[in-house]
């Protein structure tokens, strides 16, 4: 039995997605979630639905009771609700005997300088000590951090941004949620494995506008930020405190080249190249 946690969001979906076009059955397949009214497609298609809310840890342990493999996708959220989260989610998972967690970190995780790195390191601690079999899947930034309002700069004819000359080895979700479900589906044994998964290639946010630019036809500037005036900018587009400080500081540090370095690992659990940033322009306008 695979188990995918928050599997109604972004990520989760995708892969779901990807579980079934790996040929999990789908009634070998429960997806664990806050809100299952959110999930009717999902049980439509044949996939169990569960009820599992991190912030309400009596929830997790049944949802995970028969999991041979629990894809453990990261929480969104102010740090320090996310740090009682999946603490939770660990414990139930060690009590509910798991077979495999592969949990969603970010690329890095023991050295990253972004802030919020801060969670995943401690819930790769807590995995660890918990002796629950893991692999980890340390997910690289998402192009989608950028591209999901690239329509906006397009049309304003500016991307701003406070990340300097700082370039980002950015990965797609689609690739990132493919990768993770090519982990789960492997004949090997994945526990104890890291994956570091970014990227083909590292570009600069003038890259990105340059890109947008030859993609629309329409020219494309980038205007880098002070970072209090980006926050502002963000704060002004309705963003929630604790993401305006999490895309700011990530920003920052982007500037400083904490998400510079590329992998090969995501490219080789593909079996083909990383989604490349002209293709995640092109999807995204």
């Amino acid at each position: 039995m695979f188990v995918v946690t928050g599997a109604t969001g972004k990520f989760g979906r995708l892969a779901v997605d990807a579980l079934l076009r790996r040929g999990v059955p789908a009634d070998q397949l429960a997806v664990a979630v806050r809100d299952e009214t959110r999930a009717g497609d999902l049980a439509a298609r044949g996939v169990t639905v569960r009820i599992a809310d991190y912030d309400r840890p009596e929830t997790l342990a049944p949802a995970f009771a028969d999991a041979d493999k629990l894809l453990f996708v990261s929480a969104n959220g102010p740090d320090d609700l996310r740090l009682v989260q999946h603490a939770a989610v660990v414990d139930a998972g060690a009590r509910a005997g798991v077979g495999l967690v592969a949990y969603t970190s970010i690329v890095g995780a023991d050295t990253n300088p972004l802030s919020l790195a801060r969670v995943h390191r401690d819930t790769e601690a807590r995995l660890a000590a918990a002796g629950v079999p893991t692999v980890l899947l340390r997910n690289g930034w998402y192009t989608e951090n950028y591209t999901a309002t690239l329509a906006d700069a397009v049309e304003r004819g500016t991307l701003v941004g406070a990340a300097g000359r700082g370039a980002i080895a950015a990965a797609t979700r689609a690739d990132l949620a493919e990768a993770a479900a090519i982990v789960l589906t492997s004949p090997e044994n994945q526990a104890g494995r890291t994956y570091e998964l970014t990227g083909d290639a590292a570009w600069t946010l003038a890259d990105l506008a340059a890109e947008a630019t030859a993609v629309s036809g329409k020219t494309v500037s980038y205007t880098d930020l002070p970072a209090a005036q980006y926050a502002e900018i963000l704060t002004g587009a309705g963003l929630p405190g604790f993401l305006v400080e999490l895309l700011v500081d990530a920003d920052t540090r982007i500037a400083e080249g904490a998400l510079a370095t590329v992998t090969p690992d995501l490219a080789r659990l593909l079996g083909r190249p990383a989604t490349s940033l002209h293709d995640a322009v092109v999807a995204a306008l």
